[in-house]
């Protein structure tokens, strides 16, 4: 049986929560800025695991070269053992810096995580697809990205969303609920909920005075958890998240617990 590698995100001061699972820790402390230059997020000192690098405040200026090379030598320097492109926008030097550090993973060995709209920039990168669907089927989307990239490029990033859609949604996207907003609008309307099969999360729909029909959809422990059967089912066993949404349903995710070494006889 395929052993499942979970890589769970999270700052490095709470790395400590990740003791005794058996987990990839990916740290939260790195983004690009103006120069373009890497920075840390905080004074911590991460080591082992993989790097995760945000584009929040890159402005597209300066040569990326030096930025590359301030990537490998951080990466040297920490022990990482690859890095999580977490790049939101699509801009040409946040696709030259995917394409270099693939190039210079590969040569060294380390992995290299990508959104889908840098794969082909990143030919030896590790493809993640959200879990997050407005519409579709999950297991066809997957099936769709394991015919493009391969088997073995296919990550599954979890993620547990909730979403209020008006009716009828032109774009496919929703307005973000936070839990506590989740929690009061079930609280308010006590609605059916439904679960889709298609999509691996739950929904109920509810009429406003204000703006008519809408559609809430919505992930708990139990539609993440279907979610990684479907990835199973397809034979992909490597998944992605943050900790603070996977962390109550670890268990429930089939992350496990390390063994601990057995003490010797005396």
């Amino acid at each position: 049986m395929t052993q499942d590698t979970f890589i769970i995100m999270l700052p490095p001061r709470q790395l400590p929560a990740l003791q005794g699972w058996r987990v990839t820790p990916a740290h939260l402390a790195y983004r690009l800025g103006p120069g373009p230059h890497l920075f840390r997020a905080d004074s911590t000192t991460p080591r082992g695991g993989l790097m995760v690098v945000d584009d929040r405040d890159f402005d597209s200026l300066g040569s990326t070269a030096p930025l590359c090379q301030e990537i490998l030598r951080e990466c040297q320097v920490r022990g990482f053992s690859g890095a999580i492109l977490d790049f939101e926008s699509r801009l040409p030097p946040l696709e030259q810096i995917a394409a270099a550090l693939d190039e210079s993973f590969t040569r060294r060995g380390w992995s290299l995580y990508v959104p889908e709209r840098y794969a082909s920039r990143a030919p030896h990168a590790r493809v993640m697809i959200p879990s997050a669907l407005s519409g579709g089927s999950l297991q066809r989307r997957l099936e769709e990205a394991l015919e493009r990239f391969g088997e073995s490029r296919v990550v599954l990033a979890l993620e547990k969303r909730a979403e209020d859609f008006f009716l009828p949604s032109p774009t496919g996207s929703g307005q973000p609920l936070t839990p506590k907003q989740l929690e009061e609008l079930v609280s308010r309307l006590s609605p059916s909920v439904f679960f889709s099969g298609e999509l691996c999360a739950r929904y109920f729909t509810y009429m406003s005075r204000d703006n008519g029909a809408h559609f809430v959809l919505f992930d708990d422990g139990d539609t993440m958890r279907r979610k990684v059967e479907v990835a199973h089912k397809l034979n992909i066993h490597t998944f992605l998240a943050p900790w603070a949404e996977a962390a109550p349903y670890a268990a429930q995710l089939g992350i496990q617990h390390r063994q601990e070494p057995r003490q010797k006889r005396r």
